[in-house]
């Protein structure tokens, strides 16, 4: 009784800090609201210096956007749901300077050289006006992608699992390895496009090799690192070669082979963009590399932004897959 006594006034003062951080999130929610609403403003009744297409569909975005966030604001006193929106409002407050900024040195002053700046016009020009050919860039992407990641994770995470459980394998892969595992992928590109018959299966092995090498040397280690008293006890039990493994090593080892996966994702994007420059022809690096020959840098810059939620997309959705599969390790690895 004692214990929940002395409990409850720090439960009770956590209570209060919450409501205490209410109105403060939710009134910077309010300066982020009319700092878009002012953005929204300065796009439609400051004249262009060049006559831009989509100034009045940005202009309207903003004040949307603002009003938005004005309405969140007013729904926070009544739902602590909408409330923790505000957590999000020293990002929107500074986002929409930024907006400002760039408009203004843009399409306003045009103070900023074209074409290596655009202004925010041009750059939602790309989406409204070539997003079939950007949508399909990225269809290509995750496609290629998936094939060569999901075949680069099955033949690395195999590899690794052998040389951790056996030493007759680890004798003869292990000096393989060290030999050809530091290379970096995009070093087999000439031999790649030389020995496989099209530019998507070169792509495709040049991501499983990003992919494998680094799964390898962590699922290695994790089957290696696990300790003999689990196998003796599962030994004590019955248990033979293929139980061991399945069930005792595989499993202790999970934790170093999703971290083997994350590595080998960030590998596999650098190859997917060098490789699809090179090779394909359709995918965001394609598309970046024809952005670029046409100096159509507001496309570049558009490809690169549906890139990186892309890349940041498949790494939240391997880390929600590791939370639900090592849920006792759930939050130890950060995203």
């Amino acid at each position: 009784m004692t214990a929940i006594a002395e409990a409850a006034p720090g439960r009770a003062g956590a209570l209060l800090a919450g409501d205490d951080e209410r109105p403060h999130s939710l009134g910077l929610l309010v300066v982020a609201g009319f700092l878009w609403l002012g953005l929204g403003v300065v796009i439609l009744a400051w004249p262009d210096a060049q006559e831009l297409e989509r100034t009045s569909l940005l202009g309207s975005l903003a004040l949307g956007f603002g009003m938005l966030q004005l309405l969140a604001w007013a729904g926070g006193w009544f739902s602590r749901p909408v409330a923790r929106l505000g957590r999000f409002a020293p990002w929107l407050v500074v986002l929409a300077l930024v907006m400002t900024a760039w408009e203004v040195a843009t399409a306003k002053l045009d103070l900023l050289p074209l074409p290596f700046f655009p202004s925010p016009q041009a750059f939602l020009e790309v989406y409204t006006d070539d997003w079939r050919r950007l949508g399909d860039s990225l269809l290509h992407s995750v496609l290629l992608l998936a094939r060569g990641f999901a075949i680069g994770a099955a033949v690395g995470f195999v590899i690794g699992v052998a040389l951790g459980w056996s030493k007759r394998v680890g004798y003869w892969i292990h000096p393989v390895m060290r030999l050809v595992g530091p290379l970096p992928a995009t070093a087999w590109l000439p031999l790649a496009f030389f020995i496989f018959p099209s530019s998507g299966s070169a792509s495709t092995f040049l991501i499983a090799l990003a992919t494998a090498f680094p799964l390898i040397v962590l699922t290695w280690s994790g089957v290696a690192g696990v300790q003999t008293a689990y196998y003796d006890v599962a030994r004590t039990l019955g248990a033979n070669s293929r139980f061991l493994i399945l069930k005792v090593a595989i499993p202790a080892a999970l934790p170093h082979v999703f971290v083997g996966l994350f590595m080998g994702l960030g590998s596999s994007f650098a190859v997917l963009v060098v490789a699809e420059m090179l090779g394909v022809k359709s995918g965001l690096g394609w598309y970046l590399q024809w952005a670029q020959g046409w100096a159509a840098y507001a496309n570049m810059y558009g490809a690169l932004l549906v890139m990186a939620l892309m890349c940041s997309a498949l790494i939240t959705v391997l880390f929600r897959v590791r939370d639900r599969l090592l849920s006792w390790q759930k939050g130890l690895v950060q995203w």
